[in-house]
């Protein structure tokens, strides 16, 4: 889902029935116009679903078919709403991403749903910028954002901003960022570096490690020496379970860094694998996740309609066509605006509530969990509404 783009786009543009229920204050039913198309409310809304189907990329295949099926169990779950869905391939290919989404808007779709993909979904959003359809992407990069292109999939940004705020309300005051140096990891140490900031906490240094076994343990002293000597209180991580967590875990708790007098937390999931529960280092780390009731509710259910548990990210579909039936469901013309897909109390979704922001990009309302025993435990709730605690 994740890749970096120079400024292609800022130059180019500068579960279940209740989980569909839109969450309109007094102050966001009426709604003025803002990029987008008119519709009628009483008929079927065309909406185009792109998903990867055709690509070589391993996973993508799983990937299409659980987007797809997630789409339909939401347009099931929806209430005196009509969604015509259309479903294109796009190879998890740019190229032919622009070509379908083109195509999409020729064949009468009034909103795009996808890709996933960062550059194909660029793509798709450049292809129909000029044609008043927004583009609700499953990406989670914030870089491709804007115009008429939105992201779906939880940002890094989204999440560091969780994670600091609860930080700072736990009365921690300055921390240490480590990040790979990757684009990724890179891209993450920034959106921590705006969250610490934003939340009142001071960035007590930074240190960047080589995606390597050598390149963590080359990277410890470093984070050992910024730890004791600006006395930080916070050692925030942007590895991976996949990466170099596992071997974080185990060296910095040796190096004297230990998880019982600075507080480790993680911008990405410490919960998957499963295995990683067991790691002695992420005892007692903070992580930040989707609402896990709302999660397996949402797992349950689509495991009960098509025999096996949807991808990690399928999910996303769901929460697009509820967002859309809801809007749609409002019975306003200009439902599939952009001041309409970003009123701001949001959506429920699969995961808890969301909202699109007017820069593209998206919030949701994330649990704070850490990991005790070996076991995953919430430590602060999803809130039920962006007033509530973490916004």
């Amino acid at each position: 889902m994740f890749a970096v783009f120079t400024t292609a786009r800022k130059a180019a543009l500068t579960v279940l029935a209740l989980l569909a229920t839109v969450l309109l204050s007094a102050c966001d039913t009426a709604m003025v116009g803002g990029g987008g198309p008119t519709i009628n409310t009483s008929k079927p809304v065309p909406v185009a679903l792109l998903v990867p189907r055709g690509s070589s990329q391993g996973g993508d295949a799983v990937l299409a078919q659980s987007l797809e099926n997630a789409a339909r169990l939401a347009i099931a779950d929806l209430d005196n709403v009509q969604i015509d869905l259309r479903v294109y391939d796009t190879r998890g290919d740019a190229a032919t991403a622009a070509a379908v989404a083109t195509q999409a808007v020729n064949e009468g779709a009034r909103i795009l749903l996808g890709p996933v993909h960062g550059e194909a979904a660029n793509a798709a959003g450049l292809a129909v910028s000029g044609r008043n359809i927004n583009v609700l992407s499953f990406s989670n990069n914030a870089s491709i954002a804007g115009g008429n292109l939105f992201v779906l999939g939880p940002t890094f940004e989204t999440t560091a901003r969780r994670l600091a705020r609860y930080a700072a309300r736990q009365g921690k005051s300055s921390a240490v960022i480590v990040s790979g140096s990757d684009v990724s990891g890179q891209v993450g140490r920034n959106a921590i570096r705006t969250a610490l900031a934003e939340a009142g906490l001071r960035e007590a240094g930074a240190v960047t490690h080589e995606l390597s076994q050598q390149g963590v343990i080359n990277a410890v002293p470093a984070v050992r020496d910024a730890v004791q000597t600006q006395g930080a209180d916070v050692l925030f991580l942007t590895a991976t379970t996949a990466g170099a967590l596992p071997l974080f875990s185990q060296l910095l708790p040796e190096s004297g860094v230990t998880p019982q007098t600075t507080q480790y937390i993680g911008l990405t999931r410490w919960d998957i694998p499963a295995q990683t529960l067991a790691l002695p280092g992420v005892q007692g780390g903070w992580f930040a996740m989707p609402d896990p009731v709302r999660s397996q509710q949402f797992r349950d259910r689509y495991a009960q309609t098509y025999g096996g548990p949807p991808h990690p990210i399928g999910g996303l579909a769901y929460d697009g066509i509820a967002a859309i039936g809801a809007l749609v469901g409002a019975g306003k013309s200009d439902a599939l605006t952009g001041a309409a897909l970003t009123q701001s109390a949001g959506f429920k979704g699969v995961g808890g509530i969301f909202r699109l922001r007017p820069d593209g990009t998206n919030d949701r309302g994330l649990a704070v969990a850490t990991i005790q025993n070996k076991q995953v435990v919430v430590i602060d709730p999803a809130p039920a509404s962006f007033s509530g605690a973490g916004f």
